[in-house]
C-alpha cells in the first residue's frame, strides 16, 4: 500500500464522520457540517467539539430553521452536555446568528452558497467567513470536508494539511497530493494529513 493509501486507511476519518454526519449535497448535512466547523473553530479540544455537535443534532436542530426555533438556553444546555462549557454562551448566540444568515441570504440551503462561489474555493472561504465565529481556520475545516461532495472545489489543501503532507514525505502541491489517491478519497487524504499535523504539533 502506498504511503498516501496507508494514511487514508489509518487516519482518514473526517470530523463529519466522527460527528455522525453522512455528508451529502443536501441542506441538512451541509448545515450540520457548518455547525461542526463553527464548534471546531474555538480553542477547544476537537473531541469536545464533536461531542457537542452530536448533542445539537440529538436535540433536533439539524436545519437552520430548527436551530432558529430553539432557545438560547436550550442551546447552552446542549453545548454543556457535550462539554463545550468555556464558550457555550457565546457559541449559543453564534449558532442563532448562523441560522439567520443561512435563512436570509441562502434561503436555508448552503448549496446556494456553493453556487454563489462558482467553484472558487477562495470565494467560498470568504462567504463562510461571513458567519460570526468562523474565520479562515473554520472555513478551511468546512472546505476540507465538503470537497468530498462539492467536487469542483477539489483538491482543497490548506496550510495545515500541507504541513501534514510534508511530515509524511508527500507532495505539498494540492494537485500532486490529490493524484496519489482516487478522487473519492481526496478529502480523506487531506483529513489524514491534518490529523498528522495536529499530532505533531
Amino acid at each position: 500500500m502506498s504511503t498516501a493509501g496507508d494514511l487514508v486507511e489509518r487516519f482518514g476519518t473526517t470530523w463529519a464522520e466522527e460527528a455522525g454526519i453522512k455528508l451529502t449535497d443536501k441542506p441538512s448535512p451541509l448545515w450540520r457540517l457548518l455547525v461542526l466547523s463553527l464548534l471546531l473553530s474555538a480553542r477547544i479540544d476537537s473531541d469536545i467539539a464533536v461531542r457537542s455537535a452530536i448533542e445539537l443534532s440529538r436535540a433536533g436542530w439539524r436545519t437552520p430553521a430548527r436551530m432558529a426555533d430553539s432557545t438560547w438556553q436550550q442551546r447552552v444546555d446542549a453545548l454543556g452536555r457535550g462539554g463545550y462549557r468555556r464558550y457555550d454562551e457565546r457559541t449559543a448566540t453564534q449558532l442563532e446568528q448562523a441560522a439567520e444568515l443561512v435563512h436570509e441570504r441562502w434561503h436555508g440551503d448552503l448549496r446556494r452558497l456553493h453556487r454563489e462561489s462558482a467553484g472558487d474555493a477562495d470565494r467560498a472561504s470568504q462567504l463562510l467567513q461571513e458567519f460570526v465565529g468562523i474565520g479562515p481556520a473554520g472555513a478551511a475545516i468546512f472546505l476540507r470536508e465538503v470537497q468530498g461532495v462539492w467536487a469542483d472545489l477539489r483538491p482543497f489543501v490548506d496550510d495545515l494539511a500541507r504541513e501534514g503532507a510534508r511530515a509524511a514525505g508527500l507532495p505539498t502541491d494540492a494537485h500532486k497530493l490529490a493524484a496519489l489517491v482516487p478522487a473519492r478519497d481526496v478529502h480523506r487524504l487531506v483529513a489524514a494529513c491534518v490529523r498528522l499535523a495536529r499530532s505533531a504539533g
